[in-house]
């Protein structure tokens, strides 16, 4: 049995379409995998607290060490860590904002790089060579976004710090099987769209 985490992050609820690629995705999944346990976690429209002086005053300290002070600057820290762990599947849905991440989705990927949790320095030290510590596990990126053209080899490419970002510190934390399924074309509404969406649900559906 899986156990799957789904990650909203769109600020928006029913005209969110990344919000719609999750409900479609985990319809889809619970048909072929009716035993798998599901889980969410909202990072668009609940507060995630930014990483402040406090957590990284913890955050660095080794658990033996920490007072009762700075323990409790990784206290909802410790919650996320410990729940993303617990589960093997990730799926999160997250429309592109200005060409990268909702905040509220930031906050969390933040709160998530603990090191020696999620990850570590290889050698014990800083010298640039990361080794991620969570092992046997997939993720789904389903994103949104407004224009196209952003996927590998493509013109928009360069502007892409949505999805090449998620993978790329996803990867860092060990995540190394990760899908990415694109919706494009939401700015300009009408055909173009449609034809865009129904591409996407098809894909989709075959997961």
């Amino acid at each position: 049995m899986n156990k799957v985490l789904i990650i909203n992050a769109s600020v928006r609820n029913e005209r969110s379409h990344s919000r719609k690629l999750t409900q479609l995705f985990v319809e889809n999944w619970k048909k072929k995998n009716p035993d798998d346990h599901f889980s969410y976690r909202e990072v668009g429209r609940e507060h995630i607290p930014p990483i402040d002086e406090k957590w990284i005053a913890s955050a660095f300290v080794k658990p033996e060490d920490r007072t009762v002070e700075n323990q409790e600057g990784v206290k909802f820290s410790d919650e996320l860590v410990k729940e993303f762990k617990e589960h093997n599947i990730y799926i999160i849905g997250t429309p592109m904002y200005n060409w990268s991440i909702p905040s509220g989705l930031k906050s969390y990927i933040d709160q998530l790089m603990r090191i020696n949790e999620t990850w570590k320095f290889r050698s014990g030290k800083p010298d640039g060579d990361y080794e991620g510590l969570l092992k046997d596990k997939k993720l789904f990126i389903l994103s949104s976004r407004g224009d196209t053209g952003y996927g590998e080899n493509e013109k928009n490419e360069h502007m892409n710090f949505q999805t090449t970002y998620l993978k790329f510190v996803f990867g860092i934390m060990g995540i190394k099987d990760i899908v990415t399924i694109s919706l494009d074309n939401e700015e300009f509404g009408g055909e173009i769209f449609e034809n865009s969406k129904q591409k996407i649900y098809r894909e989709i559906e075959q997961v």
